[in-house]
C-alpha cells in the first residue's frame, strides 16, 4: 500500500476545504484479484510550451521518463488517461513563436488522450485554434462554449469524448473559463459566449448518458474555487471527477464523493488519480489522488528528440544575441516593469507615459547572454502600441487600473518623470496596448475612440532599445535598469 505524506493548501476563497496531496514516490498499487479495475489518470494543466528541462525540472521528456518508471505507463496498458486542463502553449519562444505547433507535437509525442480549452488557446486566434486541432492527435474539449449568433456549440469545438479504457466507457467533458472573453485577446472570442459551466453540464450529460457511458469525468480550464461549485451539480449528474486549471493551482483531493485534481503549471508537476472501479456494480470503490513533482525523471527518447528539433528551429529563427545581464531580472521587479515601459520611449521619444499590464510580462530574463528568444518568451503575446490623447484625470482613472507605468510615478501622488504634477485639465501622449484598448473592464476605448495604431508589437521597443546598448559582460544591462518602483 502507498504511505501518503499529508500537506494542506489553503485557499483564500475556501479556508474550510483542506486539500490532501501526496509526494510519494512509490509505483502504482495492485489492486487485488477480483472484479474491480484500476483506472489511471495522469494529469497536467497550464503547460503554456515549457517544454524543455528549467532547473531541476525535467520539462516533457523528464515527465515522459517518471510516467513510465514511476507511474507504471506504457502504451500497451489499456487503463491509463493522459488529460490537459488546457492553456499548452503560449509561453518560451520554443512554443510561442511556432503558435504552439511545436508543443502541439510534444503532447502527441506523450499520448495525451484529451485536453480542455483554456484561455490561451485562442491567443492566436481562432484560425490558430483550428490549425493546432487539425494537427492534434487528440481533441480539444469544451462543452460551455456558444455561437452569439445560433446559441450553438461551435462546429469546429468538440464538447466532449467518449472513450472505452479497459472495457470501461467514459464520458469526458471539457469546460473553459468563463473568463476567457477578457483574458485573452477580446477580439479573437467576439463571436463566442462562455456560459454557466453548469448549465453546460446539465444540457450535455443527458446526451452522453445515452450513449451508454460507464463514468462521466470533467476536464476543465477552471479555479479550485469554480470547481468546488460544480461538486453538488456533478454530484447530481452522475460525474466522478472534476480537474482544473487556469491559477496554476496543486490540488488531489476528494469532496463528496467527486475527486478534484489541479497539477500545477508548466510541467513542473502532475497530478495522479487512482481509481478502483467495480464493473459489476458500476461503482467507484475508492479515489487515490496525489501530487508529483517532475524531478529525476530519465528522459524519455521520442519526446527528447521532439523538442530537441524545437530547439534547433528557434536556435535557427531567434538565436541571435542583442544583450548581457550579470544577474537575472526577475519578471515581477521594478526594474522589470520599469525597463518595458521605458522602452517604448526609444521608439516613441514624442509620447509622455506609457501604461501595460504586468501580466503582458511572462518570465524573468535570466543572466547571461539576451536573445531575440529570450525577450519573445518574455513577452509573447501579439500586442500593438497605440498611441491615445487623455487628459490628466483620465489617465488616473486608467492608471487606477494598477498598471504599470513609464514617464510617470504614482509614488507621492501623480507626477511626471520630471516631478511635475499631472494636471488633470491636460492632455498627454499616452501609449498602451490594443488587448487592454479592447477589454470592456478599461476606460480607454471610452476616452480615445479614434487611437493611433502604430502597428509595432509590444516587444519591438524593447529589443531595439537593448540592441543599442551594446551590453556585454563589462557593460552589463543592469547598469541601465530603473531600480525605483512606480507603484
Amino acid at each position: 500500500m502507498n504511505k501518503y505524506l499529508v500537506k494542506f493548501i489553503s485557499l483564500i476563497f475556501l479556508s474550510s476545504i483542506t486539500f490532501l496531496t501526496s509526494c510519494s514516490d512509490e509505483a502504482t498499487t495492485p489492486v487485488e484479484p477480483g472484479s474491480s479495475k484500476n483506472l489511471i489518470i495522469l494529469y497536467t494543466n497550464d503547460e503554456h510550451g515549457w517544454m524543455e528541462t528549467e532547473g531541476s525540472y525535467g520539462g516533457a521528456a523528464g515527465l515522459m521518463g517518471l510516467w513510465r518508471e514511476k507511474e507504471g505507463y506504457s502504451e500497451e496498458k489499456e487503463n491509463y488517461l493522459i488529460l490537459s486542463g488546457g492553456d499548452m502553449w503560449t509561453g518560451p519562444a520554443i512554443s510561442t513563436w511556432f503558435q504552439g505547433e511545436s508543443m502541439t507535437d510534444v503532447m502527441n509525442a506523450m499520448n495525451y488522450t484529451a485536453a480542455a480549452i483554456g484561455n490561451h488557446e485562442f491567443d492566436f486566434k481562432i484560425e490558430g485554434l483550428k490549425d493546432r486541432m487539425e494537427q492534434s492527435n487528440f481533441p480539444f474539449l469544451s462543452a460551455n462554449i456558444r455561437e452569439k449568433a445560433t446559441g450553438n456549440s461551435p462546429e469546429f469545438i468538440s464538447p466532449y469524448l467518449i472513450k472505452e479504457v479497459d472495457g470501461i466507457t467514459i464520458g469526458i467533458i471539457g469546460l473553459s473559463s468563463t473568463s476567457t472573453p477578457y483574458t485573452t485577446f477580446p477580439d479573437f472570442v467576439k463571436d463566442y459566449d462562455f456560459i454557466d459551466y453548469s448549465q453546460a453540464l446539465i444540457e450535455i450529460v443527458p446526451e452522453i448518458k445515452s450513449q451508454g457511458t460507464d463514468l462521466l469525468f470533467v476536464i476543465g480550464h477552471i479555479c479550485s474555487s469554480e470547481m468546488n461549485n460544480l461538486v453538488s451539480t456533478a454530484s447530481d449528474l452522475g460525474i466522478s471527477v472534476i480537474t482544473g486549471g487556469h491559477c496554476n493551482e496543486l490540488i488531489a483531493t476528494e469532496v463528496n464523493g467527486v475527486a478534484l485534481i489541479v497539477g500545477g503549471n508548466r510541467f513542473e508537476n502532475y497530478a495522479k488519480l487512482e481509481i478502483i472501479y467495480d464493473p459489476q456494480t458500476n461503482t467507484i470503490e475508492e479515489f487515490r489522488p496525489s501530487l508529483h513533482d517532475n524531478i529525476g525523471g530519465s528522459p524519455d527518447p521520442t519526446v527528447a528528440s521532439v523538442v530537441s528539433h524545437w530547439r534547433e528551429m528557434t536556435d535557427n529563427a531567434l538565436s541571435e544575441i542583442i544583450g548581457y545581464t550579470t544577474t537575472t531580472i526577475d519578471r515581477y521587479s521594478p526594474e522589470m516593469h520599469n525597463m518595458v515601459t521605458d522602452s517604448w520611449f526609444y521608439t516613441f521619444p514624442s509620447a509622455d507615459i506609457t501604461m501595460t499590464n504586468s501580466g503582458g510580462i511572462r518570465q524573468s530574463i535570466p543572466s547571461g547572454d539576451i536573445t531575440l528568444a529570450t525577450i519573445v518568451g518574455l513577452l509573447p503575446f501579439d500586442n500593438s502600441i497605440l498611441e491615445l490623447e487623455l487628459t490628466g484625470s483620465e489617465l488616473i482613472d486608467c492608471i487606477n487600473y494598477s498598471l504599470i507605468v513609464g514617464g510617470m510615478t504614482t509614488v507621492g501622488g501623480y507626477k511626471l518623470s520630471d516631478g511635475t504634477p499631472i494636471d488633470e485639465n491636460s492632455n498627454y501622449s499616452v501609449l498602451t496596448i490594443d488587448y487592454l484598448y479592447s477589454r470592456d473592464d478599461y476606460n480607454f476605448s471610452r476616452y480615445d475612440t479614434d487611437p493611433y495604431i502604430t502597428s509595432s508589437n509590444y516587444r519591438q521597443p524593447l529589443i531595439d532599445w537593448i540592441k543599442s546598448l551594446n551590453t556585454n559582460i563589462s557593460d552589463p544591462l543592469t547598469n541601465y535598469l530603473d531600480y525605483t518602483p512606480r507603484r
